[in-house]
């Protein structure tokens, strides 16, 4: 009996007790993290996040092992919770893991709604025929929106119809990473299609500032080796793109805008686009979110010095320069600007927080103000545009700032029109709850 307490209290002392408060530790600094979360803003998502149902959480921090972001899950007070909901890229590996199935991906929350087209586990929406992958369909994570447009090409040629007349096999709109993997996939199969892009291969990406980071894990496109590499910058990845659409021969027509699509009474999609009316059995969107540039509307935007993207910032020099927005590119565009001293950069912003920014842009921005090569202009909009100064409203009143460029990172109108006119239904998720959007992009 004594040998029995004395092993009993060796355990308890050397493995029970240390495991115990390093549980109470973490739990701990998982609750600061939350608190800093919630007060800085970045608790809450853009667009895709897990949601944890409570009742089901036993806990375990599996979730939060497998993730590989930064913080997006805790485990706080004994369940698992979401605290960098910014930070979340839709990899859906916490769901997977969760050995009690706790964990389902969600869009929007209660105060912000996400439009997304109604689609099924084929990724077919309510138009039979119709298509949507990729960042359109709420997937931003690079290789998840690759592999959705593999899949989806393969589900289409399991039900491919007889093609009628001269029709192809599939139309596939848009040149980025989702578009390539399905022309890839299509290619590989022998199904005739054409890739449409309205600008150059590679899509929204092109747009992004110099050596930015897009992707920080592999990436694997069809018929080619997979990439391991740990972090792929934007040079790496179109290069990657346009040598595997060069070597495969991909059809790809470049800046040709699709304009509209519609079903046709033989069944064949005709889609209108700036150059022509192509058809097709089959009709795969693979376009972005942020669709055009969506602008300030304000006098003085159609200056030629107003810009809604940043290629290269090396080439502004001795420049009072204005960066209009809150999220990551209008941060990187700013901080990249302001890497070059003769510059003077200001941010406007109407929020109070960069919340929906990620952690590490967030450091940099902070250490350029305290840098002083940045100043940020907090709840200011922009009034007015002249050709040397900008207007801005400001809670202390209107005011006025030398300046030479201006960039616009307000985000992009979505293409909820034109889903809605080929009669795709979209939704607007918040969260749990999910409002159907009418045809005058109201609620049903």
């Amino acid at each position: 009996m004594v040998l029995y307490l004395i092993v009993t209290g060796m355990i308890i002392v050397f493995f029970v007790a240390p495991a115990w408060f390093a549980f109470r530790r973490e739990e701990a600094e998982a609750r600061v993290l939350l608190d800093e979360a919630m007060a800085a803003g970045t608790h809450e998502p853009s667009t895709i996040y897990p949601w944890v149902n409570p009742s089901l959480c036993m806990g375990s921090g599996t979730c939060v092992s497998v993730c590989p972001e930064d913080a997006v899950l805790q485990v706080v007070e004994g369940r698992a919770r979401l605290v960098n909901g910014s930070e979340c890229v839709g990899h859906g590996v916490c769901a997977a893991a969760c050995p009690t199935q706790a964990i389902e991906l969600r869009f929007g929350t209660e105060r912000r709604g996400v439009d997304i087209p109604a689609l099924d586990s084929e990724f077919q929406t309510n138009v039979p025929g119709i298509y949507v992958v990729g960042e359109l369909g709420g997937m931003g994570l690079i290789a998840n929106a690759v592999r959705q447009g593999v899949e989806a090409v393969g589900y289409i040629a399991g039900t491919l119809p007889k093609r009628v007349g001269g029709a192809l096999d599939i139309i596939i709109v848009g040149g980025g990473p989702a578009g390539i993997g399905a022309s890839l996939e299509a290619t590989r199969r022998g199904l005739s299609h054409v890739v449409i892009e309205q600008d150059e291969l590679g899509g929204s990406i092109r747009h992004f500032p110099r050596q930015k980071i897009v992707m920080s894990h592999g990436l694997t496109l069809p018929g080619l080796p997979p990439v391991a590499s740990a972090t792929i910058s934007k040079e790496e990845l179109v290069d990657l793109l346009l040598n595997a659409a060069a070597e495969a021969k991909l059809p790809i027509c470049e800046r040709e805008t699709v304009l509209s699509v519609s079903r046709l009474s033989d069944g064949v999609f005709e889609v209108q686009t700036s150059k022509r009316f192509p058809r097709a059995m089959r009709v795969l969107l693979a376009v972005g979110r942020r669709g055009s540039p969506r602008k300030l509307g304000v006098a003085g935007e159609d200056l030629s010095k107003v810009a809604y993207r940043l290629l290269d910032p090396e080439l502004i020099q001795h420049s009072h320069v204005l960066v209009v927005g809150g999220g990551d590119s209008a941060i990187e565009a700013a901080c990249s600007i302001a890497d070059y001293p003769t510059n003077r950069v200001t941010i406007a912003y109407r929020g109070d927080n960069f919340g929906r920014a990620k952690a590490g842009n967030r450091a940099r921005l902070e250490a350029a103000v305290a840098a002083g090569s940045l100043v940020v202009m907090w709840k200011s909009e922009v009034s007015s545009i002249t050709p040397d100064r900008v207007f801005l409203t400001t809670p202390e009143g209107e005011k006025v700032i030398p300046n030479d460029l201006v960039f616009v990172f307000a985000g992009g109108v979505l293409p909820t029109s034109f889903l809605l006119a080929a009669g795709v239904e979209v939704e607007r998720h918040f969260g749990e709850r999910v409002e159907t959007l009418d045809s005058t992009h109201g609620h049903e």
